[in-house]
This record gives structure tokens, sequence and C-alpha cells, in this order.
């Protein structure tokens, strides 16, 4: 069986690690960037009211009319840009890998940074470039222009703020890597909610930029919608790639009544900043810890034995992502998302203690 695996599946496929995702049964759930904050009785009653209606027997919209003109009106898109839409950001990230794939293209971007950029350049038998960041999860824009350069990709990604430092690269150094770029750039703003800076203005400005969203990180994780929004000629290449019906009816539904209530989302984004610089100066009090800045829902943050301490964490009822060794620049970094102030007091009195006994 395994001579004819060998044959039929492609040796980048055998080589790659499925995705992994913890299980969290028991736990506090701090490593998924969630927002912890479920929807307010009113809402949820309204949408109760919608699901229940719902034509489930019936296929979806496919161009999902109603919940784009909400997107289109709550998220400020540009005038004369188009929207496309993802069952998650993942899949846009896939369809726009799909759609560059020419024999020999080559996708760009920054490590540390999201591992799906590298896994769907697998997937779509692209060749992956990845530029290492500065020791402060800075931006390496000369190198990252020199690459350019060099490599010729067809598509860059980068994240803005960037997962899993937090940070946000320097607007200017971003605005220099489009305008030198031959390529498609596609800035990923999943954190935008955390962060309050966005490209969809410069959209007007550069032909070659796309900016991708998620709903996941304002509270609708579960509804697993992402978009993509940018000049129509390109857009309209991508739909050909799309699944049809790949957004379906309750996704369609909900969404578009959340966003209607955008501003009871918002409030929760502003909750969350505001228990983040709380975390944020009570963490980098902890003797030995160092935090890194933030524009994101969560914190990256280094502490001596890190490995040991996420164990001790899980073991203690707390779940966080552990990064120690996944890249150079991430040796004994935890990342914790913020959570409520009670799931936040929990974490950091437990890692308080966890710290003291070393």
């Amino acid at each position: 069986m395994s001579s004819l695996i060998d044959k039929i599946i492609r040796p980048e496929i055998r080589a790659l690690s499925a995705y992994h995702v913890p299980s969290a049964r028991g736990l506090i759930k701090l490593d998924a960037m969630e927002n912890p904050y479920t929807l307010p009785p009113f809402l949820r009653e309204e949408i109760s009211r919608i699901v229940v209606g719902a034509e489930v027997n019936r296929y979806p919209d496919p161009h999902a009319v109603d919940l784009k003109q909400t997107l289109r009106t709550t998220l400020s898109i540009p005038a004369g840009m188009d929207i496309l839409l993802g069952n998650g950001s993942d899949e846009i990230i896939q369809i726009i890998a799909l759609a560059t794939a020419r024999p020999g293209a080559k996708l760009l971007t920054v490590e540390p940074g999201f591992a799906m950029f590298r896994m769907i350049a697998a997937f779509a038998d692209m060749e992956y470039f990845s530029i290492p960041l500065l020791s402060d999860f800075s931006l390496d824009a000369d190198h990252m222009l020199d690459a350019i350069a060099r490599h010729q990709p067809a598509v860059i990604f980068l994240a803005y703020p960037n997962n899993p430092s937090g940070n946000l690269f320097d607007t200017e150094a971003l605005c220099q890597i489009i305008e030198a770029s031959p390529a498609l750039v596609v800035i990923d703003e999943a954190y935008h909610p955390f962060a309050d800076k966005t490209f969809l203005d410069k959209l007007p400005d550069y032909p070659n930029l796309l900016v991708m969203r998620t709903l996941s990180k304002l509270g609708l994780a579960g509804l697993r919608l992402g978009l993509l929004t940018g000049n129509p000629e390109w857009l309209v290449h991508f739909e050909k790639i799309r699944l049809p019906y790949n957004i379906g009816i309750i996704t369609q539904l909900v969404a578009t009544k959340a966003m209607q209530h955008f501003a009871v989302l918002q409030q929760q984004a502003y909750e969350i900043k505001q228990n983040r610089t709380v975390l944020m100066s009570k963490l980098a009090a902890l003797d030995g810890v160092e935090v890194f800045p933030s524009d994101a829902n969560f914190i990256l943050f280094r502490v001596n034995h890190a490995s040991e301490i996420f164990q001790a964490l899980v073991q203690q009822g707390i779940l966080i992502k552990n990064l120690d060794n996944t890249h150079f620049l991430l040796k004994n970094c935890l990342r914790v998302t913020i959570g409520t102030m009670d799931e936040n007091t929990q974490f950091l009195k437990t890692i308080s203690n966890l710290i003291n006994q070393d």
C-alpha cells in the first residue's frame, strides 16, 4: 500500500503535517485568537428566528448578494472595489495561490508568519520563499525588496498585524514593497479590529494590491467567513476558482444579521483592546518575562523554559500556544489570546506561580 501511495501522492504533500488543532475540552481556551464573548441575548434571539426560517433544502445564494452589500457598508469598502467571499480566509489564500501557480511561480512572505501561507504554497505546487523578520519582529524592508528583485514572485502575502508576533509593520515600508513589486500583493488584515489601521483606503492607489479580512476575530469564528477586496479585474479570475455555493445559507444569514449590528462587535473588540493593555502590563511585570508589542488580540511573550511552562499551564487547565522552537526568532516564546477578565486573571495567577516556582 505504501508504495502505491508514494506513486500517487505528490512528495511535497507526503512531507507535510496536517494543521494541528489541539483539543481544548475542559480547558480555559486562550490559544486560537478567538473573541471570548458571545453575542448578546437580543441578537441571538434575532438570529434564532432567522435560522428557523432558513430554507436549508435549497442551495444558498451563490453570489451572497445581501451579505456582500452589508459587508461593503459596515467595512467601508472603497467604491469600485469588488468582494470575494471564502470559507475562512484560508480558502481565499488557496484560491489566490491556485490562480497564480503558473509553472515556476513563487510565493513570497515573511517568517515567522501565518503557517498557512507555506502550506498552501505546497498545495498549489508553488515555490515558497520567506524573509526572516528582524529580532524585534519588524519588517526587514531592504531584504524584502532585494528578494522581490531576485525571485520575481507571483504573489506576496503580508499580515498586518502579523501573526504570531502581533505587531504592525511600518506603513511606509509596506508601500515601498507594493510599489516596487511586479507581483500581486495581498495584505492580510485578520486582526484589523484590534489595530485600527488598514490598507483598504490605498486600494485605489495600487492596482497590484488586495486586502483580505476575516470575521473570525470579530466574534464569528464558527461561521468561517473570510473576504477579499480589490480591483474587479483581479477578482473576476479568482471567482472562476471559487467553488459554487462555498458560503452556506446559515453563514450568509447569520453573518448578515450580525454585521447589521456591527456596533456590538466593535464594542467587544474595544473591550478586548482594554483587556490587552492590562494583561500586557501585568505580564511584563513578571520576573523573566519579555513581552512584545501587540496590535492584535493576542500577546507574544518570551519566558525561560517556555515548553515546560506551556505543559504546566495545560495541566492546570489553561491552553495557550507554544511557539518554542518553531522558528529561531521564537525561542522560548509563547502566545496567549486575550480572554475575558476572569480568564486573563486566572492565566496571570497560574503563570506567575509557575515562574516563581522556578
